[in-house]
């Protein structure tokens, strides 16, 4: 099977892990993305990939490692052991893709909570350490079969979460390592407006590098809070049918995520918006992945 969806648990943030998953079971889908916090609430790694098991589904993802651009030897030792036991937790989960959101700048890493240099605000030696982060990581992934997949943020974040702004910065930190440790997502909310976001799906696919694709829409207009201004598939702005053209013609034949951070929809019955997401899925969504991949849809073959 291709294109199997995936619930994103940002989307249903009220639910813990076996919720989230019944929730999913009920829609009928096949596959989770679960967050980390989930895991330790859930008691561990191993109790998570019992859940996630028992409810007859497979983890397409593990949200999320990253923050690797702090400047303080003790920091970035404390992000390393974080981003290890990440990639430990992707595999015990048989998710083979670890998210990876990079980190900004040091000026402003108190935003999540962090400590940092107000005064640095050197965007260029913080991109410097997130690729010496990487050198670090990658044996560790490779080791535990887990793929660290770079996810480029819309540039309004490139300040207090991801130095990494375009589909193309992400593959060029890539290239330094084998395709099966380091790829890239496609989150159609972060790179929708990139004048070379056809470009850059088509050399991901070529470097083999395609690990991931994520899917909600671009809201206007921006809400107080940014992070909340994700929408439903034919709410906002994204044209879903040409980037998931250009994601199935790059060769992408794995699950695809939904991921919705919005007030409104995280705080209804995530059985309304499972079924809400499921439907503009198959309407918005497959029949141009289907299409472009050559792949006859099941309505048509029953």
């Amino acid at each position: 099977m291709s294109f199997e969806l995936s619930l994103n648990t940002g989307t249903t943030p009220h639910l813990n892990l076996h919720e989230a998953v019944e929730a999913a079971a009920r829609a009928e889908l096949t596959h989770i993305g679960p967050w980390r916090h989930l895991l330790e609430e859930a008691g561990g790694a191993q109790r998570a990939a019992d859940i996630i098991k028992e409810g007859g589904l497979q983890a397409s993802t593990l949200c999320r490692g990253g923050f690797l651009t702090a400047t303080s030897k003790e920091a970035q030792k404390d992000a390393f052991d974080s981003n290890r036991n990440a990639i430990e937790e992707a595999a015990t989960i048989g998710a083979g893709n670890l998210i990876m959101v990079v980190g900004g700048l040091p000026s402003a890493a108190h935003v999540l909570g962090g400590t940092g240099d107000p005064q640095d605000k050197d965007i260029v030696g913080a991109r410097d350490r997130v690729a010496r982060a990487l050198d670090q990581l990658v044996p560790v992934a490779l080791d535990h079969g887990v793929c660290l997949v770079l996810e480029a943020l819309h540039p309004m974040y490139a300040a207090d979460r991801a130095v990494l702004s375009t589909l193309g910065q992400a593959l060029d930190l890539a290239t330094a390592h084998p395709s099966e440790a380091v790829g890239v997502v496609v989150d159609t909310f972060h790179v929708f407006w990139d004048p070379q976001l056809q470009q850059q799906i088509q050399r991901a696919g070529h470097e083999r590098r395609l690990a991931s694709y994520q899917i909600c829409d671009f809201n206007l207009p921006i809400a107080s809070n940014a992070l909340q201004s994700r929408g439903m598939m034919g709410d906002g702005h994204i044209d879903f049918t040409s980037i998931s053209r250009w994601v199935a013609k790059a060769g992408y034949r794995g699950p695809v995520e939904v991921e919705i951070f919005n007030d409104e929809i995280n705080s209804q019955d995530a059985d309304l918006t499972l079924a809400a997401m499921s439907e503009r899925y198959q309407s918005l969504v497959l029949p141009h992945l289907e299409q472009a991949a050559g792949i006859q849809p099941a309505s048509a073959i029953n």
